[in-house]
């Protein structure tokens, strides 16, 4: 068995931590100072101080001396398959269009969708799977992907094929979500509610019984869908096993928060607009507040109030929303950075929204997030810093020196 230490660590981060983090405990961030990590396969088998050196046989020695170990990133929000770039409406925002005035034109998400649908399922694969291998190198060791760029029945199908072959040949742990919900076809737009039974007569059966999907998830915005269609595309979701994950109240109050927390959502996600209401309903969920702040930053919106939601004591994970219309980037550390820039987070609050909340809002915590025993040895060597603060403070520099997933060095 392939036995890796890792040794004379300047620190250990989130070490031995196991439960999501909330309210003032986000500014706590557990650091194992002057210390090792043995991997054993797969798994964290042992970790400890270098006061009490491990003297047991190795296949691997790393010396990590004046660096940090962390967990890898889990990125809980993406679009990762997709069939080309949108740079031509980044310059009609550039040049003063909205993202909603874009969508009406038959750009945005359906403009994706119309490409997709004409890709070869071999080419989406390749391409997401480089796609892969950019985030992996940039610390990401889960990743949650969603469908949502296909938007009929076979091309939906087609892109959670391909999200379940990168579960099987990427060294990440992959997480699908179906999204079918995205937005309402051109061929639909006389006919809402024939699109709404295609998903929930046709589509999420078919899915579950296939085992495509994790997740069930729907953008519930001004613009998209209602309330009322997302009350029922998230009700026979959890009917056949898919627990909800829902885009909500970017654009607007739309009252997704709220029909997310009714069906238990794992996640509701974006939260742009969130105000007290929303707080107190959050407040009594178990549903992660999930912060993209890529996309603000992306499409010049405002940013979501994670102070305020940090400060009524609930937890907040961080996602990058990866995808090529409102965030063509997968890079977790500048989500970090953004973070901490523009919505008042700390570092520490930062890293913990990026490990272990962003795990258990993609169903791993059990799995990732911390450098625990018995966890899965994904996880990344810095380059040496002098704090933790250096990683958010640097975005333009690329402070990782070595990534371990599934405990083999990539």
């Amino acid at each position: 068995m392939n036995r890796i230490l890792i040794q004379h660590a300047k620190g250990i981060v989130q070490h031995g931590r196991s439960h999501i983090v909330r309210g003032s405990e986000m500014k706590q961030l557990p650091v194992l100072e002057n210390a090792w990590v043995l991997i054993e396969g797969d798994r964290i088998a042992e970790t400890g101080s270098m006061d009490e050196p491990f003297h047991h046989p190795v296949t691997d020695v790393i010396d990590a001396e004046g660096k940090y170990v962390f967990p890898s990133w889990c990125d809980s929000h993406t679009h990762l398959v997709f069939a080309g770039s949108r740079e031509s409406e980044f310059v009609d925002r550039i040049h003063g269009l909205t993202y909603e005035e874009i969508a009406k034109r038959g750009g945005g998400i359906l403009n994706s969708a119309l490409r997709l649908q004409d890709t070869d399922e071999s080419a989406l694969f390749d391409a997401a799977l480089e796609r892969l291998e950019e985030v992996k190198r940039s610390g990401t060791g889960a990743i949650e992907i969603k469908s949502g760029y296909g938007l009929s029945f076979d091309a939906e199908l087609k892109m959670l094929r391909v999200i379940r072959r990168l579960k099987e040949q990427s060294e990440l742990i992959i997480r699908a979500t179906f999204l079918g919900a995205h937005a309402l076809p051109i061929a639909y737009r006389e006919n809402r509610s024939a699109y709404v039974d295609l998903l929930v007569n046709d589509l999420i059966p078919l899915i579950a019984d296939q085992g495509l999907a994790d997740f069930n998830d729907v953008f519930c915005d001004r613009g998209f869908f209602t309330v009322e269609e997302t009350d029922r595309i998230l009700e026979v979701g959890n009917r056949y096993g898919l627990r909800p994950k829902i885009h909500a109240n970017e654009l607007d109050f739309s009252g997704g928060i709220q029909v997310g927390v009714k069906h238990n959502a794992l996640s509701v996600d974006h939260l742009e607009c969130t105000g007290e209401a929303e707080i107190a309903c959050l407040q009594s969920s178990e549903t992660m507040p999930t912060l993209l702040p890529g996309t603000a930053f992306f499409l010049k919106l405002h940013y979501p109030p994670a102070r305020k939601m940090i400060d009524a004591g609930l937890p907040v994970a961080l996602a990058s929303d990866y995808n090529p219309g409102s965030c063509p980037s997968g890079k977790m550390p500048f989500v970090l950075s953004l973070a901490c820039l523009y919505m008042g987070m700390s570092p520490e609050e930062a890293i913990n929204a990026a490990t272990l909340n962003s795990a258990y809002a993609m169903g791993v915590l059990g799995e990732a997030g911390s450098i625990q025993t018995g966890k899965v040895a994904n996880l990344f060597i810095t380059k040496p810093m002098q704090s933790l603060a250096y990683m958010p403070y640097a975005f333009g520099s690329d402070l990782i020196e070595t990534v371990i997933l599934n405990g083999k060095r990539i």
